[in-house]
């Protein structure tokens, strides 16, 4: 998910949600959950967030929706320093899958 943030200081939750296409109450449990996003408060009281908060929500949302992190496995990834781009999900995976699912297929047969 390719995206391009309108050059402006701060968005708000409206405008964030649609960005990441999630429903607003998404935003507000995952900063909730990951410490580093801070939005700023308006003095009416609402969330604004910088580029950097929407650029972290993007990258949460790839880690948990496209990559299909759990929330600690995001945040175990997030805390890690020099963090390199996620694995991504393939053929390789599916063919050590069956590999491993032909093994355990074997053992339960020498067992059972």
């Amino acid at each position: 998910m390719d995206v391009i943030l309108p050059d402006k200081a701060y968005f708000r939750i409206g405008e964030v949600s649609k960005i990441l296409q999630v429903k607003p109450y998404v935003v507000r449990f995952w900063e909730t959950e990951f410490k580093t996003l801070k939005p700023v408060r308006a003095t009416s009281g609402h969330r604004l967030y910088r580029k950097k908060d929407v650029e972290m929500l993007l990258l949460i949302r790839k880690l948990l929706y496209e990559q299909r992190f759990t929330i600690s496995g995001a945040k175990q990834y997030l805390a890690t320093p020099n963090r390199e781009e996620p694995p991504a999900r393939g053929k390789s995976d599916q063919i050590r899958l069956v590999e491993i699912k032909r093994v355990l297929t074997g053992i339960r047969d020498l067992i059972g």
